[in-house]
């Protein structure tokens, strides 16, 4: 099985190679090309029957929470240095410290002039380490807000790449107002007068990712999940079992198509077969063309009526049924 998913890696450079040769030099390698991406499809097909179970047959949830999770999945700067023509890097709150969980940055995407702010995971433990596997504490979400409203300040839309799996819960955020820090970033947005564009990336958790999540669009990659708690953190709660979080994950309805009916999200980006760290260039310029659409159409938007949008379509969210008729019917009509 591993040299399987080494060739499929191997064809998948092979093709990006001989692509740029073509582009450059205008050399016309179409039949190789063709030729490689049959074999592709057929190996990937190949490996797909091998590897399906039938916990990914009957729970394919679960198996986007997994995709969600995997530790080569692009993260907020794997994007922005392939999306943006140029980037600087923003750091530090102006009161505490830099919290490498969250990026912030000034950038240039197709003669746009941008603000990103992204949550930060590693690929390696090392990297995990620095980044805090991508929970921020109380200052990264106020350098968030602080990029925000430099954006604000020059007009700059700005971007938000969500990737946490929630923010971070120890003693020391909490004594620097964890809470505070996130309910005052959702407040701030609301009122931000840019174009705000959201996008989950991969794993968005809870508060962690609405302290950057109120925008006018609320996009998600396809492999990417939203939820206001973790299948294993439900699963504990519900069952008293971690071993319980594929049901929780089939229960919570936190992929993509289901948040598209709930009105929750705007639009599902497609990526790459078997998911974005297969070919993080392609699932990029997915991204982008995408965010560039989004861009465009809200820019010929009033700032007024952005604003009003921007708070209805969160108002939407949470909608409830009243069954007084069916409780009075259960209880025979007791009071």
């Amino acid at each position: 099985m591993a040299d399987k998913k080494a060739s499929t890696e191997e064809i998948r450079k092979a093709i990006r190679e001989l692509k740029e040769l073509s582009q450059e030099d205008g050399v016309d390698l179409s039949e190789e090309i063709e030729r490689l991406e049959a074999k592709l499809a057929a190996l990937s097909e190949a490996n797909e029957g091998a590897e399906a179970t039938p916990e990914v047959e009957s729970n394919p949830d679960w198996e986007v929470v997994k995709l969600a999770r995997h530790p080569k999945r692009p993260s907020t700067l794997d994007y922005l240095e392939r999306v943006a023509d140029d980037y600087f890097e923003l750091r530090g709150d102006r009161m505490y410290a830099d919290d490498r969980a969250v990026v912030t940055a000034l950038a240039r995407v197709d003669e746009r002039t941008v603000v990103v702010v992204g949550h930060q995971k590693g690929h390696s433990a090392e990297e995990n380490q620095e980044r805090n596997f991508g929970m921020p504490h109380p200052e990264g979400y106020r350098k968030a807000l602080r990029a925000m409203k430099l954006a604000e300040r020059f007009n700059f839309p700005v971007l938000c790449l969500i990737d946490t799996p929630g923010a971070y819960p120890g003693i020391g955020a909490e004594e620097r107002n964890i809470g505070g820090a996130l309910a005052a970033n959702i407040y701030e947005m609301f009122k931000l007068r840019v174009p705000i564009v959201v996008t989950v990336l991969g794993e968005g958790g809870s508060g962690g990712a609405l302290g950057i999540g109120v925008g006018d669009r609320v996009l998600m990659m396809a492999n990417a999940i939203y939820s206001v708690i973790s299948p294993e953190g439900c699963a504990a709660i519900i069952w008293r079992d971690r071993a319980k979080a594929p049901d929780a994950a089939r229960a919570l309805n936190l992929t993509g198509p289901h948040l598209i009916d709930l009105d929750v999200v705007d639009e599902i980006v497609a990526e790459p077969a078997g998911g974005a760290h297969h070919d993080p260039e392609q699932a990029a310029q997915s991204l982008k063309a995408v965010l560039c659409r989004h861009l465009g159409e809200l820019e010929e938007t009033s700032t007024e009526v952005r604003l009003q949008q921007r708070r209805e379509r969160f108002q939407r969210i949470g909608r409830y049924e009243e069954l007084t008729e069916a409780v009075e019917a259960a209880s025979g009509g007791r009071d």
